[in-house]
């Protein structure tokens, strides 16, 4: 890995995914280019500068000496942040997508540590997704914020909503059609969990595993319904929304824990380090319990959009 050379002419450098050499080594004729992607990570546009005692030639020469780094083959490492192409000029607002935890009554909010938490089995949901202590009449409340990774039909759900968020405009104004999101990518390590439908339990289909194992899948509004909605919430409510101007689309999910996270700590002790945490557990006292951080991606395939949601896998130790 190196810096380009940007001391000249503007030079691009593009690069096959780890999906696309592999095919190209397959050498049977399923190698393809058929989309690319740009990005601009390592850019800072607030570089431009309109007083250069220069002139207008130089108000980006800081910009375009900006160090650049190779493309990376590593899907995981490059393009966090990917360049859509809008045709319009006349926007005063891009869409974003936010994650919402004030609908449903704590339904969707993450837990106090500060992440969504996911309980890989039964002993963990029985021990740490309820509060209360032996003896009250509070025993059995949910706690907020913890997903159940092995009985699905219970435990949190997280919730991304998209739109204008901006108080200039009224959420009772319709979101433009081309700035609506209508379809959303959602990458997560396949070796802790996969995504699961909130309605019906069941497993989301993968589009794709890479070499890394990330898992893409792919949800479209009118395909996943359970998954992908309109949002027609028109009003102020800052007791349930969280995007302020037009809304466009909600997205939400589960994850439900693998079988190797559910069955040993094999990967607690390999990925996790070992690593505990002490959780309030229904017997009023604390838990100690292995836990492995991880990051969902969730991309806006439309807008380019995307944001990273901090999970964080636990078991009872």
């Amino acid at each position: 890995m190196a810096f380009l050379d940007n001391s000249g002419d503007i030079i691009l450098d593009a690069v096959l995914t780890d999906a696309g050499r592999h095919r190209l080594a397959k050498g049977d004729g399923c190698f393809k280019i058929t989309k690319f992607a740009l990005g601009d990570d390592e850019i800072n546009y607030e570089l431009f500068n309109r007083n250069h005692a220069s002139g207008s030639a130089y108000y980006d020469l800081e910009i375009m000496q900006t160090p650049i780094l190779e493309a990376f083959t590593d899907n995981a490492a490059g393009l966090k942040s990917k360049l859509v192409s809008i045709p319009r000029t006349n926007f005063l607002y891009l869409p974003v997508a936010k994650i919402n935890e004030i609908a449903g009554a704590g339904e969707h909010s993450r837990h106090s540590s500060g992440v969504f938490l996911v309980a890989v089995d039964k002993d963990t949901e029985d021990k740490i997704g309820v509060s209360g202590s032996l003896g009250t009449t509070d025993v059995g409340t949910a706690v907020a914020g913890i997903m159940y990774g092995e009985n699905t039909q219970d435990g949190a759900i997280i919730r991304v909503d998209q739109g204008l968020d901006t108080t200039e405009i009224s959420p009772a104004q319709t979101l433009d059609a081309d700035l609506v999101e209508t379809q959303y990518i959602v990458e997560m390590d396949n070796r802790f969990g996969t995504i699961v439908v909130p309605a019906t339990n069941r497993r989301a289909s993968v589009s794709y595993i890479d070499d890394d194992n990330i898992a893409s899948y792919y949800f479209s509004l009118g395909v996943h319904r359970n998954l992908v909605k309109q949002n027609d919430v028109t009003e102020t409510d800052p007791t349930s929304q969280v995007i302020s101007g037009p809304r466009g689309t909600i997205f939400n999910f589960k994850v439900r824990a693998s079988v190797d996270l559910n069955t040993s700590t094999h990967l607690f002790n390999q990925l996790g380090g070992g690593a505990t945490v002490s959780l309030a557990d229904v017997d009023g006292a604390t838990t100690t319990c292995l836990f492995i951080d991880d990051t969902i991606r969730v991309t806006c395939a439309t807008t380019g959009y995307s944001i990273d949601i901090p999970v964080r896998f636990i078991k009872k130790q």
